[in-house]
């Protein structure tokens, strides 16, 4: 292709085509009996290969129509959950009614074929694992359900993790750029139907970015079939408090077009228990005193997001896709309460602290992505570009009362403050990237450049007899910019029973951060190597071994960079540490698979100077900060099993147990700057059950249990164990129009654990109770031809069985 043409591609993306003149086909889908079919498939074939040409789904009078048909010779057919229609020759020269395409069995055989959903089966690959979900009964759940219980995840309190290490989520290879919670409601809302597969990526590949962990990449099912349909969603949970959540998700595709919008609103009140207490020590290591403190934190908030994906097939050979997201949390309000009693070192009480907090904050994520991608006419020769934007705008005010007392309630003295914080964040991101076989081997090369601008400011005014003080000392406006070049190489070949993939990443990056009332420079400059390597070999037709290794960046966040206070009262705070460098570490995975249905797997990870979140107590100030810091040393390793099977046609099971060993040695700043190793050998075991509880495959249930020893967060050991206990069930209804669902979490109400941070002159500890337990009931409702679905697999199929004819 001429430089030119690329050019002009890329840049216009309306190259001009020159059609022959096209034709309608049109027809009716009838049963043997006259009776008309709604929603079944009707498809054109090739009569040379059987492949596909159009397609198309009748609609509810059994209507079909094709459109845009070249002159030719064809083969039609239609099919219906399994029942096919004869194949009918035709020659179109011209607009044709065929009138009725009859299937083979009867109205009365039709309504008694039973539909048994597929088997969730999991697939080895050199340098993933893939839990294929389509058209099983896992679909029937949301999306979130269904990442958040794929084999190798583990559904830890603060996030998502694999292998210890908290997980990215990537949809359809593209990061989602939004907060935890924006990303949790945005699953919740987008129906399990629509998604083919879970991608566990313990180690990404060379053409991911260098920064960040393991990867849950999202992989959506394709609707090869035009029509239109759509779908209204509620949700009610009860916990300690009622939320709600209403969303509807439309889809509609042409030959060469497709739309999906989705749109979701979650009135909701959340309600969080904290229990805490510290024990502070004088010089000569001795208590002198204890605080507990219970902290009651209500939030009320009315979270939106609105999701939109378009794909544009300009011809055979490029195609337009863009995608953008926005998520608004309006007015959102918090109101903390927290009760402290102060104890001496006879452990009797000294006074006690009562503090209230109200806290404002209204946000906005808006990210837009699109995506131009060319095919050669070389098979397997593919280029695509993509530039990404997100705005993200956070506007916060806080209100702080503190009321100090003796003994017997008597008023000792108080502390009043306010805080008002803005945050303003723009990413903008370009992306080349190019796949090209070369012999028997596959090329992939690409380059990536993204910038990151971040302005903050913070105020903090004291406040006395009603007059609000800025303070100037603790106040500050922070800017952060980010630059970062980037470009890979990566190689893959199969032959014989081996799969070798390898890659080469550099990235090179420049941070510039300033703190305008400290006068502080943040400045970084560093160019960095990253390879990966994967590598698996087919031992037998039914076993392989697998080996990957990879070096990941862990860059500090630019708001750790900030070194803004954020107080819950004057003596606990969060601060930011301008002094974080970025860590490198190295992931060995090592990796058994039998039958597709047993994987062990090892793993060993130096995290390095891994960014750690800890928190230290000043017994002099008497005081706790949670500041991020770069530990000296962090090592991961553990063995993982996973089973995943069907015990019988109704009963599908996956079990996964890890046992693990998590350590980190981080620079104790308030005992003398001393080193402190904090480890733990660890087991983890999930056991998740899916039944079909009825003939036709309408009534299913799911039963999971989680089991968690132990686990290093930072500074602090989980001290006890969690166990949860998750109950949900799903019934169709009125031939899949409809569908609704019952869940139950945390039946038996022991999934908040306590946390603890035990060393030298250190002794604290914190158990947050979140509303893990609750019922939630969902109701769905499809209309249009909502039994479009992915028509791939069935050609696949009928490709395999020419190739084996050939044979």
């Amino acid at each position: 292709m001429k430089l030119t043409n690329l050019i002009g591609i890329l840049f216009l993306l309306a190259p001009l085509v020159l059609f022959s003149q096209q034709y309608r086909l049109s027809g009716y889908v009838k049963t043997q009996d006259a009776k008309v079919l709604p929603f079944a498939n009707v498809f054109l074939l090739s009569p040379d290969d059987f492949t596909l040409v159009k397609g198309a789904s009748a609609d509810e009078n059994g209507y079909f129509v094709l459109t845009a048909i070249n002159e030719g010779l064809y083969l039609l057919k239609a099919s219906y959950f399994g029942a096919e229609s004869n194949l009918v020759s035709l020659d179109i020269k011209k607009d044709i009614n065929i009138g009725a395409l009859v299937m083979e069995k009867s109205a009365e055989a039709l309504d008694e074929v039973t539909v048994t959903a597929a088997r969730p089966t999991l697939e080895r690959q050199a340098d993933r694992i893939v839990f294929n979900v389509e058209n099983t009964s896992i679909s029937q759940s949301n999306s979130w359900d269904i990442i958040r219980n794929t084999p190798g995840v583990i559904n830890a309190q603060n996030g998502l993790q694999i292998k210890g290490q908290g997980a990215t989520i990537y949809l359809n290879d593209r990061k989602l750029r939004l907060s935890t919670e924006e990303t949790k409601s945005f699953l919740e809302s987008l129906s399990g139907v629509n998604i083919k597969s879970i991608e566990v990526i313990p180690s990404p590949p060379a053409n991911y970015d260098a920064e960040g962990g393991p990867i849950l990449n999202i992989v959506t099912a394709k609707n090869l079939v035009p029509g239109y349909k759509g779908s209204v969603q509620a949700n009610y949970a009860q916990s300690v408090f009622a939320k709600y959540s209403l969303g509807t998700s439309h889809y509609y595709k042409t030959d060469n077009f497709s739309l999906f919008a989705n749109y979701t609103i979650n009135p909701r009140k959340d309600f969080k228990r904290v229990n805490s207490d510290i024990a502070f020590f004088d010089p000569s290591n001795l208590v002198f005193a204890t605080w507990d403190s219970d902290l009651e934190k209500t939030t009320k908030s009315l979270g939106q997001n609105a999701n939109l994906i378009l794909d544009y097939t300009i011809n055979e050979n490029n195609s337009v896709n863009v995608t953008a997201n926005l998520g608004l949390s309006p007015n959102k309000r918090t109101a903390n309460r927290v009760a402290t009693t102060m104890l001496n070192a006879s452990q009797q009480l000294d006074s006690t602290l009562a503090t209230t907090s109200s806290i404002g904050n209204d946000n906005s994520n808006l990210g837009i992505d699109a995506t131009y991608a060319h095919q050669f006419k070389k098979e397997g020769r593919k280029l695509t570009a993509n530039i990404h934007f997100t705005k993200y705008s956070d506007n916060g005010e806080q209100g702080v009362a503190s009321r100090y007392s003796d003994p017997t309630g008597g008023f000792l003295n108080g502390l009043d403050f306010s805080t008002v914080s803005d945050q303003d964040i723009a990413i903008y991101t370009g992306q080349l990237d190019f796949v090209s076989p070369i012999g028997k081997a596959s090329f992939e090369t690409g380059a990536k450049i993204s910038r990151i601008n971040s302005a903050n400011t913070y105020n903090f005014f004291d406040i006395e007899a009603g007059v609000a003080t800025q303070n100037t000392t603790l106040s500050d406006n922070f800017e952060y910019t980010e630059l970062v070049y980037a470009g890979y190489v990566s190689l893959a070949r199969n032959w014989k029973k081996w799969t070798l993939k390898a890659g080469l990443r550099g990235e090179q990056t420049d941070v510039r951060g300033l703190s305008l009332a400290l006068s502080n420079n943040t400045n970084q400059n560093y160019f960095e190597l990253f390879p990966s390597f994967n590598l698996l070999h087919n031992l037998t037709e039914e076993s392989s071994l697998s080996f990957d290794y990879a070096r990941k960046l862990q860059r500090p966040d630019y708001q750790d960079l900030n070194p803004f206070r954020l107080f819950l009262n004057e003596n606990d705070f969060n601060e930011g540490n301008p002094n974080l460098t970025p860590n490198f570490s190295h992931n060995f995975n090592l990796n058994y698979s039998l039958k597709d249905t047993y994987f062990f797997d090892f793993y060993y990870r130096d995290n390095g100077e891994y960014i750690s979140s800890l928190s230290f107590q000043d017994n002099e100030a008497q005081n706790l900060r949670q500041i991020n810091q770069n530990v000296n040393a962090s090592i991961s390793y553990g063995l993982d099993f996973t089973i995943s099977t069907s015990i019988s046609k109704t009963w599908y099971l996956y079990a996964y147990t890890s046992l693990f060993s998590e350590s980190e040695t981080f620079l104790a700043l308030e005992s003398n700057n001393q080193l402190v190793t904090n480890k733990v050998e660890g087991f983890y075991a999930s056991l998740n059950n899916y039944l079909s509880l009825s003939k036709d495959g309408t009534f299913s249930g799911e039963l999971s249990l989680d089991y968690l020893s132990t686990f290093v967060f930072g500074s602090y050991v989980q001290s006890d164990p969690t166990t949860v206990l998750n109950m949900g069930l799903t019934k169709s209804l009125w031939n899949k129009k409809a569908i609704i669902s019952l869940r139950v979490e945390d039946l038996l109400g022991k999934a908040n654990p306590r946390y603890t941070s035990r060393y030298l002159n250190q002794n604290n500890s914190f158990r947050p109770v979140l509303e893990t337990q609750f019922v939630r009931l969902g109701f769905t409702y499809n209309f249009g031809n909502f039994r479009l679905g992915d028509t791939e697999k069935a050609i696949d199929k009928q490709e395999r069985d020419r190739l084996q004819k050939d044979e």
